[in-house]
């Protein structure tokens, strides 16, 4: 039975199913092993939590100028046709008959030529929303694929997860960290940064055996899961506040930090 349940967790099943591109009787088949095994149940809201960290890097808003110009209407003024009346003479009945009719004919062909502009203009607008929406899907696909790449990342088993929690500083300040030694990345999700004054930031740091080296900004507006440099052979990650204006490379110091964090050793 453990063999069995062994060879289902490194089939990769699992990881399908969380991604949707599983058959029907895959489906029946990672459920079943859900149901039966704790192991399995745990691991699937494992991988649950960390596919809603990465659902808010694929959110993108509707385009604003989608149909907003096929009903655009064209309005021009209809030329008016007076008429003249002569004192001294009647117009017989059929001249007036014809008369009539040719401008029954000519407001119907001008509204038919407008009818007909718009179609064209409508027709128009359409398939430039159709280049648009075909660049969108390609780029939206594309964010897709990176999440993904970023997904099969976050379950790698040589990754491991770091949360930095604030000090009294920065009480509610709160980032995770997902490193792995093997493929040397890191990456980092700011889940909650207080709010500073404009003249200072949020700056992540590693400590190394004789230095500190900045591993760039952390901001509020950017929380998402980003990629940082992966330093070799780091001690600990350290979040400091800084001046705006930037700190050298060095600069960090314990007066300055609000949150910390020990690293594994590498293997």
């Amino acid at each position: 039975m453990e063999k069995k349940l062994q060879i289902f967790m490194e089939s990769g099943l699992l990881d399908k199913y969380i991604l949707g591109t599983t058959t029907l009787d895959e489906n029946l088949e990672v459920e079943s092993y859900i149901a039966e095994f704790p192991e399995v149940a745990a691991e699937y809201e494992r991988l649950q939590e960390n596919l809603e960290i990465l659902a808010k890097a694929s959110i993108v808003e509707a385009p604003k100028y989608i149909l907003s110009d096929v009903l655009k209407e064209i309005s021009e003024e209809t030329p008016v046709v007076q008429m003249v009346p002569q004192a001294k003479r009647r117009t017989p009945w059929y001249s007036i008959a014809a008369s009539f009719a040719a401008l029954i004919f000519a407001g119907a062909s001008f509204f038919l030529y407008e009818q007909n502009m718009d179609l064209s203009n409508e027709n128009q607008v359409v398939v430039d929303e159709i280049f648009d929406l075909r660049s969108d899907i390609e780029e939206n696909n594309n964010k897709l694929e990176n999440v993904m790449l970023q997904f099969m990342k976050l379950n790698n088993p040589e990754t491991e997860k770091y949360v930095l929690r604030g000090n009294s500083r920065a009480k509610n300040l709160k980032t995770v960290a997902y490193i792995n030694a093997v493929d040397k990345t890191s990456m980092i999700d700011v889940v909650s940064l207080p709010k500073l004054p404009e003249d200072q930031t949020y700056q992540i740091w590693a400590e190394l055996q004789d230095r500190m080296v900045n591993l760039g900004i952390l901001d509020e507006s950017e929380r998402k899961l980003k990629t940082i440099p992966y330093m070799e052979n780091a001690l600990g990650l350290s979040i400091t506040i800084e001046p705006k204006s930037g700190s050298k490379i060095n600069a960090a110091t314990a007066d300055n930090s609000v949150a910390e964090i020990v690293l594994k050793n590498n293997k």
